[in-house]
């Protein structure tokens, strides 16, 4: 992650806006003398946001002195010291809860995504995640799945084309060929097309008609299984101009505790929106030191 981006710089002064406002009205009764503080873990998990809140008390007063104990993806146990903190009594207090806001949930986010990456050991299946993020927070949600040891799907609507269901029922011309054409022709030459499919005839129709991938929507695994080689096959035959590409089957739509049932030779990825909308904050506490 670049934290020197500006739309990340942007997003960081906004947090830092939210917090402290024209000004921490509880400093007057602060020492600002040098002071020293830690982290520590208050249970087991993934920790993820380290250089993140390096920049927020960076911004905040670089006189504050950060050694981090652990690097992002790294495991903790309960109790364990993670950072240590020196500097400024007054600086060290106003960027506590805006810095261990954002580490929770980013280490909530990586915790929740190896569990599953560890559901998926001893396969060729990747776990990818979804654009089902917190308005704001995609890149650094992204990146704590990332650290949690998934794969990122796309970032937005404009790096990769996706015709999900109702794309297909919106079509302008009613013929899925004719709409992958359409956006070959508007698109650079790298771009990837994906097509949604909630029944394995439509998928067929998908990689007849140029797909690079296709996305199999709430399938039951037995139908997967029974079907996924024919896909290949298909894929294999299908010809056009288009940039030559294996075939790329990423299932969806499954109950993270349901996972084993879709562990099937022959699927690339999972997605899963889960890590984000199901995970929790995982608590991690600022304690001072005299």
């Amino acid at each position: 992650m670049n934290l020197n981006n500006p739309k990340i710089l942007n997003i960081i002064d906004y947090w830092i806006d939210e917090d402290i406002g024209s000004g921490d009205l509880t400093t007057p009764a602060v020492t600002n003398s040098v002071r020293k503080a830690e982290w520590i873990a208050k249970e087991k998990g993934i920790f993820c946001g380290g250089e993140i809140i390096r920049k927020v008390f960076e911004k905040l007063d670089p006189k504050v002195e950060i050694n981090l104990l652990i690097d992002d993806g790294d495991k903790f146990k309960p109790n364990q010291k993670i950072i240590n903190f020196v500097g400024p009594a007054k600086s060290l207090l106003a960027g506590e809860r805006i810095s261990l806001n954002i580490a929770m949930h980013l280490s909530g986010i990586s915790s929740y995504t190896y569990k599953i990456i560890e559901l998926l050991k001893g396969t060729k299946i990747s776990l990818a995640d979804t654009r089902k993020t917190t308005p704001g927070l995609r890149l650094f949600e992204k990146y704590a799945f990332k650290c949690g040891g998934g794969k990122n799907h796309r970032m937005g609507l404009y790096d990769s084309a996706m015709l999900k269901e109702n794309h297909i029922a919106w079509q302008s011309n009613s013929n899925l060929s004719e709409s992958i054409k359409t956006i070959r022709l508007n698109s650079p030459f790298t771009t990837f097309i994906i097509v949604e499919a909630e029944n394995l005839n439509q998928a067929k129709d998908a990689v007849i008609a140029g797909a690079d991938g296709i996305l199999l929507d709430e399938i039951d695994p037995n139908t997967i299984r029974n079907g996924i080689n024919e896909l290949r096959y298909i894929g294999t035959k299908t010809s056009d101009h288009r940039r030559k590409r294996n075939l790329i089957i990423e299932v969806s739509g499954i109950n993270p505790d349901k996972i084993d049932n879709y562990l099937i030779d022959g699927i690339d990825f999972i997605s899963t929106s889960s890590s984000v909308t199901k995970s929790k904050w995982i608590d991690l506490s600022m304690r001072y030191i005299n």
